[in-house]
């Protein structure tokens, strides 16, 4: 397949923010690559947003916690597109609310820096080769102000050591690609109400917008930011 439309692949898309994420960038004519864990979630949600949508979505089983799924994917993304417009690194797990720093299980800890940031740093590394190709690469990392060291607190340690973590790895990324005019940011979507935020919190759509707006910057952008809203956020 080969499309005009900018190739967009968003991680975890099965369901909350990078769910909503993948129909706005449908919903603004781009090839979204809706990626799940499991093909069979990825193709649900694809069929239930498919129909509102102008662009296109297509489904795709991703695990970034495996190297074999990101290579293999990225493969294909090559075989059908040629290259990779923007990258969202959504997936991520485990908001720890019954964990302290004090007694963290360190295996849990593990496990939740295995897809919160190295899955992300996996998976864009592997598809950088392919983003280097677009002519407005874009790589957007889904963070959130649980990692800010200025408001940083006590509790959900996995979660909020993981999402500083990935901060670091944005500031990184931005700095060593900022020759290659490959725009880098995190965003913050706020406290949303989604399987993961839990109720009380606001819109999805408002949440998703964050991460649209870092995906779809003009090349005169920023980069190696931290955002909310587009309103930059304290490291």
């Amino acid at each position: 397949m080969s499309t005009a439309s900018p190739v967009s692949l968003v991680t975890g898309a099965n369901r909350g923010i990078g769910r909503e994420t993948a129909r706005q960038l449908a919903a603004l004519g781009h090839t979204v690559l809706l990626c799940a864990r499991r093909l069979e979630d990825a193709e649900q949600a694809v069929a239930d947003l498919a129909p509102g949508v102008p662009g296109t979505l297509l489904p795709y089983r991703l695990d970034v916690t495996d190297a074999d799924d990101v290579i293999t994917l990225a493969r294909n993304v090559e075989k059908e597109f040629g290259l990779l417009d923007i990258l969202v690194n959504n997936a991520a797990i485990n908001y720890d609310t019954a964990q302290r720093a004090v007694f963290a299980d360190l295996d849990e800890v593990r496990r939740t820096l295995e897809t919160n940031l190295f899955g992300a740093w996996r998976t864009a590394q592997t598809f950088l080769p392919l983003l280097r190709r677009s002519p407005h690469p874009r790589l957007v990392n889904v963070s959130s102000e649980s990692g800010s060291l200025e408001h940083m607190s006590g509790g959900t340690p996995a979660y909020g050591v993981s999402k500083a973590a990935l901060n670091t790895l944005t500031r990184k990324l931005a700095d060593e690609l900022l020759a290659e005019r490959i725009l880098v940011n995190a965003v913050c979507p706020g406290w949303i109400a989604t399987d993961m935020g839990g109720p009380g919190g606001g819109p999805v759509e408002q949440g998703a917008a964050s991460v649209v707006w870092a995906a779809t910057l003009p090349d005169s952008g920023p980069t190696g930011g931290f955002f909310r809203e587009g309103e930059p956020l304290a490291w």
